[in-house]
C-alpha cells in the first residue's frame, strides 16, 4: 500500500541542475576550459561532491567575488525561467486525490526550495520539506533526509515511493529502504541510474496502481 510520495526538488520538480551546470560550463569556457558532465555529476544531488572554484584554482583560474555573483546571478536567472517539469502537477493532484502525503527530500536549503515552490504557488503544498541545510553529513547520497521525512509523515519505508533524478537520490532512497523511480533531467540522463527499481522518461510515466502492485 502506498501512502506517502518523497520528490527530490532540484532536476526532478524543478530542473534547477541544468542551469547549474550551464552557468559554470560558461565560466569554464571563458577561462579556456571545458566541465563535461562525468565531473560535474559528482555535485549532483549531495554538498562537497564537486568544488567547481576548487577545480578551478587547480586548472590557474581563480574566481574573484565580482566573477563568483556573476555566475550565481546567471544561475538564479536561467533558474527563474524553468517551469515544473512534465507531469509534476497531474501527480501532485493524484496525491490529493488518493490521500497520500507528500514530502520534499532534497540535499538543498529551505530558502532555495521556498523561494521557487513560492514563485509556482506550491509553497504549502508539501506536508514536510526536508533539506539538508548545508550539512553534508546530512546530504545525500547518504539515507538521513529520507528516514526523516518517514518520520515526520509517519510512514514505513515500504509505504513510500520515491522519486530521483540523480545517482546520489537514487542512492540515499534505496539505502532507507524505499522504492526508487528515477525520472532523469537532461543533465542526469546521461549518468548511471542503475540504483533506482525503475527509469522513467517523465512523471507523466507514473502509474500509481501499478507501482502499488
Amino acid at each position: 500500500m502506498i501512502r506517502a510520495l518523497l520528490f527530490d526538488f532540484d532536476g526532478l520538480l524543478l530542473d534547477t541542475e541544468g542551469p547549474s551546470y550551464r552557468a559554470w560550463v560558461e565560466v569554464y569556457e571563458r577561462h579556456g576550459h571545458e566541465l563535461p558532465i562525468g565531473t560535474w555529476a559528482a555535485a549532483i544531488g549531495t554538498i562537497d561532491g564537486f568544488d567547481p572554484v576548487r577545480h578551478l584554482q587547480g586548472l590557474g583560474v581563480t574566481l574573484d567575488a565580482a566573477a563568483e555573483e556573476a555566475r550565481r546571478r546567471r544561475d538564479l536567472d536561467l533558474c527563474d525561467l524553468e517551469e515544473l517539469r512534465p507531469g509534476v502537477a497531474d501527480l501532485l493532484a493524484e496525491a490529493d486525490r488518493r490521500g497520500l502525503r507528500t514530502a520534499i527530500v532534497s540535499s538543498s536549503d529551505e530558502d532555495w526550495i521556498a523561494r521557487h515552490l513560492d514563485r509556482h504557488d506550491l509553497l504549502d503544498r508539501f506536508d514536510a520539506i526536508v533539506c539538508a541545510n548545508g550539512d553534508a553529513a546530512r546530504a545525500k547520497p547518504r539515507p538521513v533526509l529520507y528516514l526523516e521525512a518517514l518520520e515526520r509523515l509517519d510512514v514505513r519505508a515500504e509505504e513510500a515511493v520515491a522519486f530521483e533524478d540523480s545517482p546520489n537520490g537514487a542512492a540515499a532512497a534505496k539505502a532507507a529502504g524505499i522504492l526508487c523511480i528515477a525520472v532523469p533531467n537532461e543533465v542526469t540522463s546521461a549518468l548511471d541510474l542503475s540504483a533506482a527499481d525503475r527509469v522513467v522518461r517523465s512523471l507523466e510515466d507514473v502509474d500509481l496502481d501499478a507501482l502499488a502492485r
